[in-house]
């Protein structure tokens, strides 16, 4: 279902859903009351709701139409203004399974916009029917990429994960909220800098810092280019940029690159481990949590042959499997852990009291 007052953008966005066989669109309507009037009535497993609507707009909307189809995922359609992200990540708080910005200007985002639209439905459509009996044929697996260890069986390393200096953790889909439980379930007494590089666009990135800050019990920011690693810190990699450190003889700085993606993502996962595996070796450990693509697996393995720890979330408790999978499927994990208990381990590696 697709709820916007616009109806250039309602068009806009089932075109873009309807070029892929697996995904219908099955409604479409102007605002939140109309979509609460029809849902009754339809079989849907993703909901797409704007946030800025007449009559009753996508935060009132939200809770009244998971109370009516409890399941449904809800992905927020967002503008990449300032009060729009705000919203949306209050939205996620409140239940709304994602988020999507919509597309500003130029065809390539035109595109993007697309790729990102149709990943994030058929993720969260399939985790909508998970254990539920269904008819309808499966989405397609997704391409075999080179590098990328397939599905099998997962071999944990034995090595002793050591007190870390640092704590790096990548997240993509479903991060947001992932993130929120980890940070607040790590506990007292962790004093190391905490790195972080979630897939999000520029301001969604600042939103995020802040409400670190009032969830996490300890200040966290978006990164500046040239400052200081401090303990106790969460440094967020800004919206656009990616996030590296550097060693100077004042101790270890960020650093803000606007070099290409990687893994199609910038910021990406993979050079704020590099970069960091450099520096701190065996007194690393990096987290990969919920996320679509394999992007951490790289950096993750520079990790391993290093001496560091690796913790990845598990299926069950991830919204994606791909950024987590990848690393547990690659044998370079200590731990794969269902993400209620993520946080509480960090806690304990970081206090010295081991895995």
């Amino acid at each position: 279902m697709i709820v916007d007052d616009s109806s250039v953008v309602r068009a806009v966005i089932a075109r873009s859903l309807e070029q892929d066989a697996s995904i219908k669109v099955i409604s479409s309507v102007a605002n939140g009351a109309l979509a609460l009037k029809v849902l009754p009535t339809l079989q849907v497993d993703v909901i797409l709701l704007d946030i800025e609507m007449p009559e009753m707009d996508g935060i009132e909307a939200l809770p009244r139409l998971l109370a009516l189809r409890p399941g449904v995922r809800i992905i927020m359609v967002s503008s990449l203004t300032r009060r729009s992200a705000e919203i949306s990540l209050r939205a996620m708080a409140l239940g709304a399974a994602d988020y999507i910005p919509k597309p500003t200007s130029g065809l390539s985002t035109a595109d993007d916009f697309r790729a990102e639209l149709l990943a994030k439905v058929k993720a969260h459509a399939a985790r909508a029917r998970r254990g539920v009996a269904c008819t309808r044929p499966p989405v397609s697996p997704a391409p075999r990429v080179a590098g990328v260890p397939t599905a099998g069986p997962i071999t944990l390393r034995k090595a002793v994960v050591e007190k870390p200096t640092v704590i790096a953790i990548g997240s993509s889909t479903g991060g947001p909220q992932a993130l929120s439980e980890v940070l607040k379930s790590i506990g007292s007494g962790v004093t190391q800098p905490i790195v972080i590089t979630q897939h999000m666009p520029p301001t969604f990135t600042a939103i995020l810092a802040e409400h670190m800050t009032r969830y996490a019990g300890r200040l966290a920011a978006e990164a500046q280019d040239g400052e200081a690693l401090q303990p106790g810190r969460i440094y967020v990699a800004p919206g656009g940029l990616h996030m590296l450190a550097e060693a100077t003889a004042a101790g270890t700085v960020l650093r803000l690159s606007g070099a290409p993606p990687e893994n199609s993502c910038r910021p990406a996962v993979d050079p704020m481990l590099r970069s960091l595996s450099a520096i701190y070796g065996r007194k690393l450990l990096a987290v990969i949590l919920t996320g679509m693509g394999y992007d951490g697996l790289k950096g993750c393995q520079v990790v391993a042959a290093s001496g560091g720890g690796v913790i990845a979330q598990d299926q069950a408790s991830s919204v994606v499997w791909g950024m987590p999978g990848a690393v547990a499927q690659a044998g370079i994990c200590n731990a794969v852990l269902p993400l209620g208990e993520i946080g509480k381990t960090i806690g304990r590696i970081a206090r010295g009291e081991g895995l």
